[in-house]
């Protein structure tokens, strides 16, 4: 910024941004990226440039007017059959899970199957939205994320999607894929950023008071281990590793406890978790650490001790591994207002 003038980028032409609005989403997916992309679009018109965007919300079949998850009537103007012309972005904003195998969505599929080859030169999509790009096959092959409770379900429905749980947003040549919720946000603010510099993107994060770049890196803070344990071991021990957890915890301990051999519950406890048993522990310390956290005004070294992770510097380095973030940062974030 010089003399108070924001510096912008050169770019050729006004963008054409399209938002696909999925019904019985939240309100968030679709407004919070309307916002970044209308507001740089207004701070580019005061700094003298009109190479900003026009924004548009459509519907992906020819009823124009969607409810979102709260209730919310919103009224598109315009289906995805109305767009005419070149298109510069495309965003997905949500996902129908009720009826996404509809046939009424069915030539919404094809349209954005064939965007790629139209020369669309940004296709993405916001929380859900990321199942119809897999389902239209945009996302074969490539890495990408979703909220973090629904990453489980989009890497088993599509094998051939490399489903990353813990980025905010992801990009793999032009497509582009973000978690859940505020992650909309955190994807707009990077596609202005690309398009026209942090300068501008910066402008518009500090209009909405939100961060161009959250603390922690992009990450989800989604919980490392499932809330609903399926696995029948798991649940065994829950209760067990949360008396003993700030003893040392082996293989041997695990299996005696469960009165099976240290081979087999190796086995059956890695087929029916996906995890070692020591990268589950790990990760179970980490969640209870994180409760405490959240909830308590203990010590940070009183924690480490009653979790089993060691000391302040053995924790600090789990959580880094973990979640990208420090045990202080993490209490500055989301300690809850009673504790």
């Amino acid at each position: 910024m010089k003399g108070g003038k924001i510096q912008i980028s050169p770019v050729q032409a006004r963008k054409r941004v399209i938002i696909v609005m999925m019904p019985s989403n939240f309100v968030m997916h679709v407004a919070g990226p309307y916002d970044v992309f209308n507001l740089a679009d207004r701070i580019l018109m005061g700094a003298g440039s009109s190479h900003g965007y026009d924004v548009s919300i459509v519907s992906p079949t020819r009823k124009t007017r969607g409810i979102s998850s709260s209730g919310m009537e919103i009224n598109c103007r315009h289906s995805f059959f109305d767009i005419k012309g070149p298109v510069d972005t495309v965003l997905v904003a949500g996902n129908d899970f009720q009826n996404m195998d509809s046939a009424e969505y069915a030539e919404f599929y094809r349209w954005l199957a064939k965007l790629e080859k139209q020369h669309t030169r940004r296709i993405g999509s916001i929380c859900g939205g990321a199942f119809s790009l897999a389902k239209a096959g945009l996302l074969n092959g490539r890495r990408a994320t979703t909220h973090w409770e629904m990453c489980q379900r989009l890497e088993s429905s599509y094998p051939l999607v490399k489903v990353d749980s813990d980025a905010f947003h992801i990009q793999d040549g032009p497509i582009y894929t973000s978690g859940g919720a505020s992650a909309g946000i955190d994807l707009a603010l990077a596609l202005v950023e690309q398009d026209h510099g942090k300068e501008v993107a910066l402008a518009v994060a500090r209009r909405l008071v939100v961060f161009l770049t959250r603390p922690g890196g992009q990450l989800q803070f989604g919980n490392l281990l499932p809330v609903f344990e399926s696995s029948a071991l798991a649940q065994k021990l829950r209760p067990w590793l949360n008396e003993h957890l700030h003893e040392p915890l082996d293989v041997v301990r695990l299996a005696n406890y469960l009165s099976m051999s240290p081979r087999n519950f190796t086995r059956v406890f890695h087929k029916q978790t996906g995890l070692p048993p020591a990268k589950y522990i790990e990760k179970f310390r980490v969640e209870s650490a994180r409760k405490y956290l959240e909830d308590t005004d203990l010590g940070l070294e009183h924690i480490a001790e009653k979790c089993g992770l060691g000391g302040l510097v053995s924790m600090r380095r789990t959580f880094l591994r973990h979640l990208m973030t420090t045990p202080s940062n993490y209490r500055r974030t989301f300690r809850t207002s009673s504790s």
